[in-house]
């Protein structure tokens, strides 16, 4: 049952200076009301030392107070561009809220906000600090705020303030009864956010969603509109180069389709048709940075990312080598086959494979769960797995190279509904198999496909095919286990590291060459997504694609947090190729 929010400020005030472990009596719910604002304060959990994470905190605001129309909620994608946008908004007030609305009160910090009362906090640990999910250049389905006709729920962290170990009970009194109301106020209310820029965001989500619905339609893969700023920052900054530095996309008029969006309505630029596409030029023109841009297009951009219409079909999935990587029981025997020794490749597994066996590993996992766009990169590739010239040919005979090249099943894989998108700048040979070229031209697209196919027919390279007749098609695995032991033992503690890993229990699975992850709250959700599979979905009977499939109809019902262990707000939903990529990732996976 909740209580009045004077019930917190009397039990913060009765444990004013105690011992940090007295924090525990303020769990629960309250009921706050104040000047045109009520809500629910849920207190979930409540950390056990000023240096733990921080406090698990929710707001529940009904939607008669939230105020938010009606059409905001009425579509899917809607609902999670509003509830994306509602993170960001919570964040800045955060940040912005402890300068301006608890001024004298010691608030400021740069992780998110800190609140204190009359002097600066100056608290150990976490003490003040106020935050909720990050959110980067993507529009992503999340937790930290749901929507629905009858509520608004945000969920954030409160770092409880001490001083040493004894409660600062004054200072958290003014977290929870002025720092959070003026964020609640000025975060989540509707008439209180610029409605304009909540109208934006939202429909450039929705237009971004309606245009990858149409590749198909148009028989493409991928989708770039003309003005669009492709180009980043740095490696480690996704914004957009400032636009006086960035060279807008503008589409070759051969390859240059229409379409009408229900927001921004005509909108044109560059389609990259089904088949077999190369992105070729010279270095530094551009061909990886059209590459990234066409591998983030699965997800929805910000307004002014610059890539708000960049767009790709939901099935792509980038492609490198990765050296070392575990692989378990996968059929690589269309790439490689008859190894030295006897090695079976219809079912090959090696605790550190090497760049040719992790990239055809990479592809035909990739495969197995569903995936009809290849994206390549040759900077990323094992040489060997791209091509053998037909010097190479000549020096070392087929029954002597276990290697099928990618180049000769790339068209087997066309034929069977496979795309693949080439980033190449060394090797010509792909020109006979190619349907389309782009060349990139200090940043600009060039269609050059039939200059491409006249070179083709002058410098003929005589090599031979070395495919069989076979095509790549994946052979379903079925999982034992997951090899986690107990998963309500200590074994299964799992811990998110960045984009790049993931620990549960006492073993890591390496995500940093999946590229499509974008966001911590995707590794977060994987992990708990791998352990709901263990403990739930794993019966020793069921394939890879079927386990996937459950795990997915599960989430369609209950949403993300159907795999939380507890009430938390820091997933993003990643696809089910992340989530197959990080279970193959995993050394202890037994499979038959």
């Amino acid at each position: 049952m909740a209580l009045r929010i004077e019930n917190l400020s009397d039990t913060l005030r009765r444990i004013d200076g105690r011992g940090y472990k007295a924090y525990q009596d303020i769990r629960g719910e309250y009921i706050y009301t104040g000047p045109g604002l009520s809500f629910t304060l849920i207190v979930d959990h409540v950390q056990a030392d000023p240096f733990a994470p921080p406090s698990r905190v929710r707001v529940r605001i009904p939607q008669q107070v939230a105020g938010f129309p009606q059409h905001y909620l009425e579509s899917k994608i809607r609902r999670v561009a509003l509830s994306d946008f509602l993170t960001r908004s919570f964040a800045l007030a955060a940040r912005g809220g402890a300068r301006t609305r608890m001024s004298g009160s010691g608030l400021g910090s740069a992780e998110g906000a800190q609140a204190g009362a009359g002097a600066p906090i100056g608290g150990t640990g976490r003490s003040g600090q106020v935050s909720i999910a990050r959110a980067g250049q993507e529009i992503l389905e999340r937790n930290s705020v749901l929507i629905d006709e009858n509520m608004v729920e945000a969920r954030f962290t409160v770092g409880l303030p001490a001083a040493g170990r004894r409660i600062l009970g004054r200072a958290a009194q003014a977290i929870f009864l002025e720092f959070l109301p003026g964020i609640v106020a000025r975060a989540l209310i509707y008439k209180a956010l610029p409605v304009e820029t909540v109208d934006r965001h939202v429909k450039t989500a929705e237009d971004a969603e309606a245009l990858r619905g149409m590749l198909g339609e148009k028989g493409l893969v991928a989708f770039i509109g003309n003005g669009a700023i492709l180009p980043r920052r740095s490696g480690v900054d996704d914004r957009p180069l400032p636009a006086e530095r960035a060279i807008p996309f503008s589409s070759p008029p051969s390859l240059e389709v229409e379409f009408d969006l229900p927001n921004r309505g005509r909108t044109r630029g560059m389609g990259i048709p089904e088949g077999v596409t190369l992105i070729v030029g010279g270095g530094y023109h551009g061909k990886s940075t059209l590459l990234r841009a066409i591998e983030r297009g699965i997800y929805n951009h910000v307004p002014g990312d610059g890539r708000e219409l960049v767009v790709t079909s939901p099935l792509a999935v980038k492609i490198r080598a990765e050296d070392g990587r575990a692989v378990t029981r996968t059929d690589i025997s269309p790439f490689i086959k008859d190894l030295p020794l006897g090695g079976d490749t219809r079912s090959f597994s090696t605790e550190n494979a090497s760049g040719s066996t992790s990239q055809a590993a990479n592809i035909m996992e990739a495969l197995e769960v569903g995936a009809k766009v290849l994206l390549v990169d040759e900077d990323t590739s094992a040489t060997n797995f791209m091509i053998r010239d037909r010097r190479m040919q000549a020096l070392v005979a087929k029954e002597k190279e276990p290697i099928t090249p990618f180049i000769d099943r790339v068209i087997s894989l066309k034929e069977s509904g496979v795309s693949t998108i080439l980033v190449l700048g060394g090797s010509g040979d792909y020109f006979d198999v190619a349907d389309t070229v782009i060349m990139m031209d200090e940043y600009r697209p060039v269609d050059v496909t039939a200059k491409a196919k006249d070179i083709a027919l002058q410098f003929r390279t005589g090599r031979v095919n070395e495919a069989d007749e076979d095509r790549p098609l994946p052979r379903p695995r079925i999982p034992v286990s997951l090899g986690l032991g107990d998963m309500e033992g200590r074994r299964s503690k799992v811990k998110a590291m960045g984009t790049d890993a993931i620990r549960l229990g006492h073993e890591e699975i390496d995500l940093s060459f999946v590229e499509q992850v974008v966001d911590d709250g995707q590794t977060r959700f994987i992990a708990d997504a791998l352990k709901y599979l263990g403990k739930h979905l794993v019966d020793g009977r069921s394939t890879i694609p079927e386990l996937i499939s459950r795990l997915w109809a599960v989430l369609e019902r209950d949403g993300l947090d159907a795999v939380a262990p507890y009430v938390r707000g820091d997933y993003c939903m990643a696809r089910p190729l992340e989530i197959a990529a990080a279970l193959n990732r995993l050394r202890t996976l037994q499979v038959k």
